[in-house]
């Protein structure tokens, strides 16, 4: 069990806080929601509220939860965001789906997506889980029908 530290902030404070704000990797922001999550300090708790309430990817924001709950912090779940987490992803994937040769693979779209726009890939691969390939399969064979 870790130990909780009150009114300390971690020695690597402002590297956790641009890994909890690094739109392109949902992992990395669980692992600093971990890591603040040993530190009941102001400042964390002002990162972490933001966290659960604007993050993209669910596990994201109910991590950030969890660890304010256990700080103590009254705070409601936050609000499931109705619609799609990236605002404008259809013309997104559509615009990579067009720059590719005619015949490509479904592998060569999900790489050039990862290439061209890896925040995207990953909000929806944090929010899907096991389902993202199936979901990303499914919305390219769909797209320009």
């Amino acid at each position: 069990m870790n130990i909780l530290r009150k009114n300390e902030l971690p020695e690597n404070y402002e590297e956790l806080k641009k890994s909890v704000n690094r739109s392109s990797n949902w992992r990395e922001r669980l692992d600093a929601i971990d890591e603040l999550g040993q530190y009941k300090h102001a400042k964390v708790i002002d990162v972490l509220t933001n966290v659960m309430n604007h993050d993209p990817v669910v596990k994201v924001q109910d991590a950030a939860h969890r660890t304010l709950k256990k700080f103590g912090e009254h705070v409601e779940a936050p609000a499931r965001k109705k619609g799609e987490p990236v605002k404008g992803v259809n013309k997104i994937l559509l615009r990579i789906k067009k720059s590719l040769p005619e015949g490509h693979s479904y592998e060569e779209f999900k790489e050039k997506l990862k290439k061209m726009r890896l925040d995207v890939y990953d909000t929806y691969e944090g929010n899907k889980g096991t389902d993202f390939d199936k979901w990303l399969e499914q919305t390219w064979a769909e797209l320009n029908k």
